[in-house]
């Protein structure tokens, strides 16, 4: 099929293993795919644990334990749900739903880079929204009036990262929410807040609360940045019933394992855990970010767990001289932002390790 022939696939964040292989070195920090350093909560652990007991029955393929508990948390009906391997095996079925040929999806211009996948996946046509500028209040976010401004007749989705990856940049819960009332109800717009458990510390959306007024709108949400189980993959949709419906019919029976289940719902139970590391991260990055600030190494604005920094024409000689010291962060070129890292929060240890690296790189 042309469409999967010109797809360029995502290139995850290079694994410390594999550096430790070609390097021959140990003691790697990985600080370039977002991942909570604290961990999950121990409970999901135990959960986990026990859960190997019976790792040679199938998972129940309906998720009803992880279900049953995300309705009581979120205040949701269970029929609004729909559970995946990750929230990135939800936009693929998003995209399977709703796209053809004969559409279009709508995404910023540094948006998630699955977005883009997705749609060229199903032959359906990319409309790109360039970003904010750099000197805008928000510099390299999303221009949600252009956004709106470009859904037509044959848009059927329209995906917003709010808070968003790889830039870490938002918008106000009002602006987003203007973009969702000019939205079309033949249009879905998809609020990804996958950063969602940080975003609500600087002031973003949280979606849910206006789902009652605009069955036209899906959110995403993941267990794998605040909870700390992105190995596990478990992501999920609140939408509509009747989008949920659809998403149900196309998901794999066994999409989400049962030991992923398991630590997912003690992860729920245990929101304390899940607040603490979220404090104690964006802690750290107000840290960083002055510390960088002082280097005169500018950021972008950031109500996530990573910060993108402006290095400059050797951005990519960086990246490659911080990997011969063990330290993994993120070259964002394949986003258009070729002079940028993206930078992960790791534990303080860490984070110094980097400071001290960057300090010597940028003299």
């Amino acid at each position: 099929m042309a469409a999967v022939r010109g797809l360029a696939p995502y290139v995850p964040g290079k694994p410390a293993a594999e550096l430790e292989r070609e390097l021959g070195i140990s003691g790697v920090a990985k600080l370039a795919s977002n991942e909570n350093p604290y961990g999950p909560s121990p409970r999901a652990l135990a959960a986990m644990r026990a859960a190997l007991e019976q790792i040679w029955l199938y998972p129940d393929g309906a998720s009803h334990d992880l279900k049953q508990q995300l309705a009581r948390h979120l205040g949701v009906g269970v029929a609004q749900l729909t559970v995946g391997n990750g929230s990135n095996d939800l936009l693929v079925l998003l995209a399977e739903a709703f796209l053809s040929p004969a559409h279009n999806a709508v995404f910023s211009q540094y948006g998630f880079a699955i977005y883009r996948i997705v749609t060229q996946a199903t032959g359906a046509r990319c409309i790109e929204v360039p970003a904010l500028d750099r000197g805008s209040g928000m510099p390299l976010g999303h221009d949600l009036a252009a956004m709106a401004d470009s859904i037509g007749a044959d848009t059927r989705l329209v995906f917003v990262a709010n808070p968003n990856n790889p830039t870490g940049t938002w918008g106000s819960p009002a602006s987003v929410k203007r973009l969702i009332e000019r939205a079309p109800a033949s249009t879905l717009v998809v609020l990804d807040e996958a950063y969602v458990e940080y975003g609500r510390e600087r002031g973003s959306q949280d979606g849910i609360a206006w789902l009652p007024e605009h069955p036209n709108l899906v959110i995403l949400r993941t267990f794998s940045k605040a909870y700390g189980l992105a190995g596990a993959r478990v992501g999920y949709a609140i939408s509509h019933p009747e989008v949920a419906e659809a998403l149900n019919r196309l998901r794999p029976a066994f999409n989400v394992n049962s030991v992923a289940q398991a630590g997912a719902v003690a992860a729920l139970e245990d929101q304390a855990h899940m607040r603490r590391t979220v404090s104690v991260t964006l802690q750290e990055l107000t840290r960083v970010e002055a510390a960088l600030g002082a280097l005169r190494l500018w950021c972008a604005p950031s109500a996530c767990n990573f910060l993108l920094v402006h290095i400059g024409s050797q951005a990519e000689r960086v990246y490659e001289r911080l990997l011969r010291v063990g330290l993994i962060v993120r070259p964002v070129a394949g986003y258009g932002l070729p002079e940028y890292l993206r930078v992960s929060i790791g534990l303080p240890q860490e984070n110094d390790r980097l400071l001290r690296e960057l300090a010597a790189l940028v003299k």
